[in-house]
């Protein structure tokens, strides 16, 4: 897999620098989109400018969870959007009813995407029997949110063994699903629990089932620590503000924001076994019936000024080439401080699915939640 580093994600170049964000001339209206997205991707700065510049109407639905959304598009037969927005690695769901359109690059500037990420999506689960049917987006991590007021840890210093340690009872948040990988990670990082840095997870189900087991097994009796789970965004920051907790395993934006908008003393890094790293992707879905439409959307969420915007929007990095010039510099900020050091290159990528594993991760949920 290509190494993705903050050199290859942030690079610039004039070339590929688009029109202004703001256009003084509307293109001619062609109608409208119906995109179906994560609940904070479309906020009103990025629609209002897209709809004056093009003309286009917007119509927003949004969705808390991958499973969620590939289960309401099958059960519309891949009808009713025009452009989703699923993880790089949930396209095998997708793959039953063939519910995806293959990207047509004769509609889309790809020199708008950064390359890195470009070429990486493939092997993450971009394509399909040589067809690409994914677009990168935009990426991000799922490491650890604190408030280092309570938690004197030193950036490079975090652990996900922080999350477990003593004198935690009720202060720690995390997402089942996701505490497994991390708790793998940081079981392999002791030789406790070998598993090839988590990704013997993906060699069969047994092995699946072995380090699954071991991670339970951990994590049942400490599990007093657990304050609240969470499953979207809403409810991460949450477990923060209204449950009490002082640390949790969150998605990097969770504490992005909540350093930004609530109080700086809260922080969000990269743990020293590596964030769990994810990307976002748009498609096409089969049914849609307003290609031109959505394809001009994309261009214009591609931009680098509309990149930045939405960098500084939700705290995710862009895929596109040259949205970091367009970012805050608080958000600048808050990136160098999640990521020091080594920590791009230590990043874990969510492998692509395999056929059994999303079945037997569901089953140790609940085998961690009754622990």
């Amino acid at each position: 897999m290509t190494t993705l580093t903050r050199r290859t994600l942030l690079a610039t170049g004039a070339a590929t620098l688009a029109a202004p964000l703001f256009s003084r001339r509307a293109l001619a209206s062609s109608g409208e989109v119906n995109v179906f997205a994560w609940g904070d991707y479309f906020q009103p700065n990025i629609v209002a400018a897209f709809e004056a510049e093009t003309g286009i109407k917007i119509n927003i639905s949004t969705y808390g969870s991958n499973e969620e959304a590939a289960s309401k598009l099958r059960a519309a037969g891949g009808k009713g959007f025009d452009l989703i927005f699923p993880s790089v690695d949930t396209r095998p769901n997708y793959d039953e009813g063939n519910l995806l359109s293959e990207v047509d690059e004769s509609k889309l500037d790809v020199a708008l995407v950064q390359p890195a990420l470009w070429r990486s999506s493939l092997e993450l689960g971009a394509a399909r029997r040589g067809k690409r049917y994914l677009v990168p987006f935009t990426w991000g991590t799922e490491g650890m949110t604190y408030d280092s007021s309570v938690h004197n840890i030193a950036p490079g210093e975090l652990s996900y063994a922080d999350l477990w340690a003593e004198g935690l009872t009720g202060k720690v948040a995390m997402r089942q699903k996701s505490v497994l990988i991390s708790l793998a990670l940081y079981l392999d990082s002791t030789g406790e629990l070998p598993s090839n840095r988590g990704m013997d997870l993906y060699k069969s189900e047994a092995d699946t089932r072995r380090i699954f087991d071991g991670c339970v097994a951990y994590a049942a009796p400490r599990k007093g620590n657990i304050g609240a789970y969470w499953n979207n965004a809403t409810e991460a920051t949450s477990a923060f503000t209204d449950a009490g907790c002082t640390i949790g395993q969150t998605w990097d934006t969770t504490g992005i924001k909540l350093g930004a908008d609530v109080d700086p003393r809260w922080k969000y890094g990269a743990p020293k076994e590596g964030a769990l790293a994810w990307m976002d992707t748009a498609a096409v879905p089969s049914g849609a019936e307003n290609i031109d439409q959505a394809y001009a959307l994309l261009n214009f969420l591609l931009k680098p000024e509309t990149g930045g915007l939405f960098s500084n929007n939700t705290g995710y990095n862009s895929a596109a080439v040259g949205a970091a010039d367009h970012m805050s510099d608080a958000g600048k900020a808050a990136f160098a401080f999640a990521y020091p050091g080594n920590a791009i290159d230590n990043l874990w990528w969510w492998p692509m699915f395999t056929p059994w594993f999303s079945t037997v991760r569901e089953e140790y949920v609940e085998k961690l939640t009754n622990a």
